[in-house]
């Protein structure tokens, strides 16, 4: 795709825009998505390059990006990417990667209102328009993007609070911390013993014996 300044307009300096078909916004899946998923329909739409350079499959636009256009968090425009794919509007055809080196990649999606490139299995003119075939409460399968590397760089957890309940144990590995049951109380060698076997403290009113026998 051409880039394009703050204004839309590419560097030969013609406009940058798309177009949005009537006949994909009367059908009952376009009236079944939220305002946002309308919203987020034509900011994908202006990542595809047309039909002479067709990337339809290879379209992407992260969650950040996304969030950025629509003004919205990007919890949210993950969001209603999932409702454009449960409502047939995308095909998910690549998972979102962190890559080597934190080199992170967004999904990759089909445009399913549009023709796929040649040469893939799909030389139809047109798109799939899975849309067309949805119905309420049946959704298509719309996977949920994982969480980018969750535990930190090289899979080492950059926030210590989420083991707070785990330690290492000198073989490696992580077992959680127990503490003595009622009654009960750690000896020397770790093992839990009953308190009838661990030292008591005097009850009120009775002797005190102390070191070499005496008493009080």
């Amino acid at each position: 795709m051409a880039r394009h300044d703050k204004r839309g307009r590419t560097q030969s300096g013609h406009e940058h825009f798309t177009k949005l078909n009537r006949s994909t916004m009367e059908t009952a899946a376009w009236r079944a998505l939220s305002p946002t998923a309308q919203a987020l329909y034509p900011w994908i739409k202006l990542e595809w390059r047309g039909p002479d350079a067709n990337n339809n499959g290879k379209i992407r636009l992260s969650t950040r990006q996304a969030g950025e256009r629509m003004g919205c968090k990007p919890h949210t425009a993950a969001r209603a990417f999932r409702e454009l794919v449960a409502k047939g509007f995308l095909v998910q055809t690549e998972a979102a990667r962190l890559g080597t080196a934190g080199a992170a990649r967004s999904a990759a999606y089909e445009l399913t209102e549009l023709a796929m490139p040649p040469g893939i299995g799909r030389d139809k003119q047109e798109g799939s328009k899975l849309f067309r075939e949805w119905r309420p409460g049946a959704d298509f399968p719309a996977p949920k993007a994982p969480a980018n590397n969750p535990e930190g760089r090289n899979g080492k957890s950059k926030n210590p609070c989420r083991k707070t309940a785990q330690h290492h144990a000198e073989n490696g590995h992580e077992r959680a911390p127990t503490m003595p049951k009622n009654g009960m109380v750690h000896a020397e060698n770790g093992h839990e013993q009953s308190d009838s076997e661990a030292p008591t403290m005097p009850q009120n009113g009775t002797s005190l014996y102390l070191p070499g026998g005496g008493t009080e």
